[in-house]
């Protein structure tokens, strides 16, 4: 029972967490003084887990190491959603470290608990979850990744990956790191800055702290756009938050040296990411030199050397600052941000470059004899190299020679060599029937079916053993479904992991690696269930080395989208980019050597060739033709295989009369984007090779004549009186109104926004109703003033899709499968019933009594009308490809109605392709 002493504590310690915090500070000095109380204070504080109150009160004789330890151990084994608690690992500003153990796929991670008064305070929360959101979108070897964001009980937790390793403060404590290394480290930080910046997000608080040294040599910074969440940001910006910047988070220590923090920080001004970049300048330099360039005897002063003096010179560290690496340094320390570098992308650029001359410089007793031999070897390089081009003019090139070996019009999905070379085993759809799998001969032109109906081919092993795809979905041409092995030999397919994208058998002929989605991000596991890369973007065509050492893939980092680069990652997870700048990827196999990757895209266009890249990242074209080359694999004496073909996307219009639908395609990747509400004008745009690869606006009547190119950009939504059409052009994208006669583009102002999900003028035609997300990448509602200023948010709330009522009053909205109308004067939604999860709200009718919903089908549109009178849902048509041969599907943000329902456009596409076998390829 508690005395009655226990419980005066209790409530002058409750009165004091509300208090400000130097009366709080005060308090707990005096009752800390109190040997009487002590151990029973120790035991609230505990109780309450209040580490901040162990800083605040030096009396007591628990220190925060021990608060955090005795934590750690009432931790243990509880479960944080599926992580269970396995050990701890330390404390910090943000809260507490540990190690933990993911129940559903085994892999250990490192989970931080945040203190409870962020989870407590719903506006600190909100903030929190969008900046975790923000972090967790970023994919970088350089960068923390970050899996998972969770609540239970109150506990607010965040799921690292667990490095292993030290951070860059404690190696720091050694003193000063060779120039070659630090410069590395730099370079490395840089290019991850570089990630993050391109996504809008600046770090604000980089210190040797937040950036962690692993074993194996690469740098990861930490805590990407959480450490502004330490303290709110209201008046006084960053000068208010000076007392949280004690970098070594030392118990007892209120003000911490900040001799990281750009000028506009300490000023309270405008931070962007040339603020990281002032953070980088001073941290490079205490990494060279041992000692930060802005110092002092107390805060005052090092505050004032930042914002007035010049880094301080260091004699011991002249050799490293050479008069390149010095100008380079001064350039990120300017305290103007105008004057400072203003890209980390060319930072990490200028820091390669000095990293050249190191790599190659040889020994100061091997020059002067370096001086004669290089020349010697120049010239003779410089004879080699005409006598070698004089020698390709007369010698004629080898011309390769295709083999064709498919002859059905239909889709083939892949093809592999068996493991003696003399067949392939392709899965392919025929005539418009589902894909199964096929055995041919080399010469011979019949295909066998191997009896495996709605299945794809994804490898073949060294020893004859298949793995395939069970119930093949075709995703763009390529197979969805469940991974199952077979022996090629014959027998029954064993079923091994649901909703497998791509596989490639192992060095060792049993194991397999795999792509999947899980939770929405791509993974490359190898074994299955060991995560070797993991990114918000797509992971494609995952190929083992001949020596089996690695794997290559296209990583493309924007679901959806086929512009990526060409990267190998090792058993260890270290990824390493080879090539970057591609567009439409598709297809990759390693020579037999294991010297050179081949892949298929092209840079300038959107067609596909076929290219190749060498470990060290040289560049060389392999082969073009007339249509498309898709990669499929190399054989292990040279010989090629590759699909032939052209993609294209259709337009197709139903006139309101019922006649037979009309094709009003113009190039070859058309794509509707919107139907004028009489039916009689089409807004499409052009994004394939007929426009290099640059989408392109077009207006276009419905009875078939020429199209009246607009402008630049992707299209989305067309004016009710049909004089203007909205569109986004760039990257990133920026809204531009695009008049559809006489007149002048109009540029919108981007408000923040950096995604753009669907578009809808009002009735009134002076405002557009914006599916959008900003920096937190939460898709939700806004409003833009076609006559200018800022889209101004509507709500908080996620939303995937919206309509505006024909009387603009009214939203229909859809997230997650909740379908609500909201009045736009602040009333109360009401649900409507009827639609499920991934149902696309279409159209509202005229007379705002139905919704045209649209249900996901690749193979068909399904079109749906809720009475919202009634709330009844029901079926209203249903169209199929009227060829069904070489569909590949229907576009589903292509699908426009009328407001009367009866007319309507669609976007469908159609490839047949062709398997070649190719020799004399080098």
């Amino acid at each position: 029972m508690k005395t009655e002493r226990w419980r005066q504590i209790e409530q002058l310690y409750h009165a004091a967490r509300e208090r400000e915090p130097g009366q709080r500070h005060h308090f707990l000095r005096e009752i800390c003084a109190d040997e009487e109380v002590r151990g029973e204070v120790e035991s609230l504080l505990l109780r309450e887990a209040d580490a901040e109150s162990f800083l605040e009160a030096p009396a007591l004789e628990v220190t925060a190491e021990a608060f955090a330890e005795g934590r750690a151990r009432s931790m243990f084994g509880r479960m944080l959603g599926h992580y269970q608690i396995v050990s701890f690992l330390g404390a910090g500003g943000m809260g507490e470290v540990y190690r933990a153990r993911d129940s559903r796929i085994g892999r250990d991670v490192a989970i931080k608990v945040i203190p409870p008064a962020i989870a407590a305070d719903p506006e600190r929360l909100r903030r929190f979850e969008q900046e975790a959101r923000a972090a967790g979108a970023l994919n970088h070897p350089n960068i923390l990744g970050i899996y998972d964001v969770g609540i239970q009980e109150g506990a607010l937790y965040v799921v690292y990956e667990l490095l292993e390793g030290e951070t860059l403060r404690t190696r720091l404590g050694e003193g000063a790191l060779p120039r070659r290394k630090a410069i590395e480290y730099a370079r490395q930080i840089a290019a991850g800055l570089a990630a993050a910046h391109d996504k809008g997000i600046t770090h604000r608080d980089l210190k040797p702290e937040n950036l962690f040294l692993t074993r194996d040599g690469r740098i990861k910074i930490l805590d990407f756009g959480l450490a502004k969440l330490t303290s709110s940001e209201g008046p006084g910006g960053e000068e208010a938050n000076l007392a949280n910047l004690s970098p070594l988070h030392e118990p007892g220590r209120v003000l911490g040296t900040p001799g990281y923090m750009a000028p506009e920080q300490l000023r309270g001004g405008v931070v962007d990411h040339r603020s990281d970049l002032f953070n980088l300048g001073s941290i490079v330099y205490e990494m060279l030199a041992g000692q930060r360039p802005f110092r002092g005897r107390t805060t005052h002063e090092v505050l004032s050397a930042i914002l007035n003096d010049d880094p301080m010179e260091t004699p011991e560290a002249e050799a490293k600052f050479d008069p390149s690496l010095a100008r380079l340094l001064r350039r990120c320390l300017e305290k103007n941000p105008q004057e400072r570098v203003q890209s980390a992308l060319d930072l990490a650029f200028d820091l390669e470059a000095l990293l050249l001359p190191m790599e190659t410089a040889r020994p100061p007793r091997w020059r002067k004899r370096g001086i004669g031999i290089g020349l010697g070897v120049a010239v003779l390089s410089l004879v080699s190299f005409f006598v070698g081009r004089q020698l390709e003019r007369v010698r004629p090139r080898p011309i390769p020679a295709f083999r064709r070996l498919t002859y059905r019009p239909g889709v083939i999905t892949g093809a592999r060599f068996t493991p003696d070379g003399q067949n392939i085993i392709y899965s392919a759809g025929w005539e418009g029937k589902p894909v199964e799998v096929f055995s041919t001969r080399i010469g011979g032109p019949e295909s066998r079916s191997l009896g495996l109906p709605s299945s794809g081919v994804l490898a073949v092993s060294p020893a004859g053993e298949l793995a395939i795809s069970l119930g093949c979905e075709l995703n763009w041409a390529e197979c969805q479904g469940t991974l199952a092995r077979m022996p090629l030999a014959g027998g029954a397919p064993r079923e091994v992991l649901q909703n497998v994208f791509y596989a490639d058998w192992g060095p060792n002929g049993k194991d397999l690696a795999v792509v999947r989605a899980v939770e929405g991000r791509f993974r490359l596991e190898y074994p299955i269930g060991t995560v070797l890369y993991e990114t918000a973007g797509w992971i494609t065509y995952p190929r083992f080395s001949p020596k089996g050492d690695r794997i290559a893939f296209l990583d493309l980092p924007t679901l959806g989208e086929d512009s990526g680069s060409v990267s190998v990652v090792d058993f260890s997870g270290h990824k390493t980019t080879l090539t970057s700048g591609w567009k439409n990827l598709k297809g990759l196999a390693w020579t037999p050597t294991g010297n050179e990757v081949w892949f298929s895209g092209d840079r300038t266009t959107r067609s596909q060739l076929v290219y190749a890249v060498t470990l060290a990242g040289k560049e060389r074209r392999v082969l073009e033709g007339p249509g498309w080359m898709r990669l499929q694999e190399i054989s292990r004496d040279g010989r090629v295989l590759v699909l032939e073909g052209t993609p294209r996307s259709r337009i197709v219009w139903q006139p309101p009369d019922g006649s037979a639908q009309r094709d009003l395609s113009w190039l070859d990747w058309s794509t509707a984007a919107d139907i004028s509400a009489d039916g009689k004008r089409l807004l499409f745009y052009e994004w394939g090779e007929g426009v290099g690869g640059n989408p392109t606006v077009y207006l276009r009547d419905t009875d078939g004549g020429d199209a009246i190119r607009l402008g630049e950009g992707r299209a989305l939504t067309l004016s009710p009186d049909g004089k203007l059409a909205l569109a986004l052009r760039g990257t990133p994208p920026r809204l531009v109104l695009l008049p559809t006669g006489p007149g002048e583009e109009k540029p919108l102002p981007s408000s923040g926004l950096v995604e753009y999900y669907s578009a809808a003028w009002f009735p009134d035609g002076k405002r557009i109703l914006l599916v959008a997300a900003g920096s937190d990448l939460q898709p939700g509602c806004y409003i833009q003033d076609v006559d200018g200023g800022a889209a101004r948010a509507i709500n908080d709330e996620a939303v995937q899709s919206a309509l505006v009522s024909p009387d603009g009053k009214l939203l229909a909205v859809g997230a997650d499968g909740d379908f609500q109308l909201r009045p736009l004067d602040g009333g109360e939604p009401r649900p409507i019933p009827g639609p499920l999860l991934g149902d696309e709200l279409i159209q509202w009718s005229s007379n705002g009594r139905y919704l045209f919903l649209r249900r996901p089908n690749d193979s068909a549109i399904e079109f749906f009308r809720v009475d919202l009178s009634t709330g009844r849902m029901e079926p209203w048509k249903s169209i199929g490809a009227a060829d069904p041969v070489g569909l590949i599907g229907f576009q589903p943000a292509s699908v426009h109605l009328t407001p009367d329902g009866r007319s309507f456009v669609y976007t469908h596409w159609k490839v047949l392709t062709e398997l070649y076998l190719v020799d004399g390829l080098n």
